[in-house]
């Protein structure tokens, strides 16, 4: 499967926690469980900070979720921090680079579903799943800032040729390892209305029936009825004019 990219809000108390543990290991509430079994490996990470409201860092995922008893994350709110899963830090602003969310809010297809000005709400809860198109948009503008803006670019093309690169393998290797098996019917050009006919109905449809003669020929043949109608006149006039009649008894 694909990999996943996530975004983690907390606010700035949690993240420098976070922060101070080298982005090894990060905490996940209990409420998420479900998108917690979700988080795999491979995974991409970008953090929310709340109360400021702005984009800090972003990470991969090295290892699983993990449930512990306890953890140097801080409650925010009713939940706690079960859930604990292994990251590397890819990203890190420092405090003064910061990218406040509302410069970029407009631009994430993740928040379309809420009105321009509710925008905030999209940012509500610990753990959400962002496209590609909005992680990658929000890292490039994290790598402008902390390595200019010609290399950020640069630095940013080469991982999305990572990731297609990585999901074109992905592809290849769900590609069945018989190629005979990928349907060769499917390949097959379809049969005409001709083909599929039966050889029967093809000989009946190949011989003109006489009530579909040419109109040539039956103009022909009321030609010649014309013709021979004439002699036949012709003789029954001189008969008359010689006065015999052949229909009169002998006396």
């Amino acid at each position: 499967m694909p990999h996943n990219f996530w975004m983690i809000n907390c606010n700035q108390p949690n993240f420098n926690v976070t922060r101070r543990l080298g982005f090894t290991s990060q905490g996940l509430k209990a409420e998420y469980r479900r998108k917690v079994q979700r988080v795999e490996p491979g995974d991409r990470i970008i953090y929310y900070v709340t109360g400021i409201r702005a984009f800090a860092a972003t990470a991969t995922v090295t290892k699983s979720y993990t449930e512990t008893s306890s953890g140097p994350w801080l409650p925010e709110g009713r939940a706690g921090w079960p859930y604990r899963i292994g990251i590397k830090p890819d990203v890190v602003l420092d405090e003064a680079q910061y990218i406040p969310a509302g410069l970029l809010a407009y631009r994430l297809e993740y928040i379309r579903k809420w009105p321009p000005e509710d925008w905030p709400l999209a940012f509500q809860g610990n753990l959400h799943l962002l496209s590609k198109g909005d992680f990658f948009m929000l890292e490039c503008e994290m790598l402008k800032l902390r390595d200019g803006r010609a290399k950020a670019l640069l630095e940013i093309e080469r991982r999305l040729d990572e990731e297609s690169e990585r999901q074109n393998s992905q592809r290849e290797r769900r590609r069945p390892a018989n190629p005979k098996a990928s349907g060769p019917a499917s390949e097959k050009e379809p049969k005409t209305d001709t083909e599929r006919r039966p050889a029967s109905a093809q000989r009946q449809g190949s011989a003109p029936s006489a009530a579909q003669s040419p109109p040539e020929a039956s103009s022909a043949g009321a030609g010649r009825s014309k013709r021979g109608a004439i002699p036949r006149r012709a003789a029954r006039s001189r008969r008359r004019r010689s006065g015999a009649n052949p229909a009169a008894p002998s006396a």
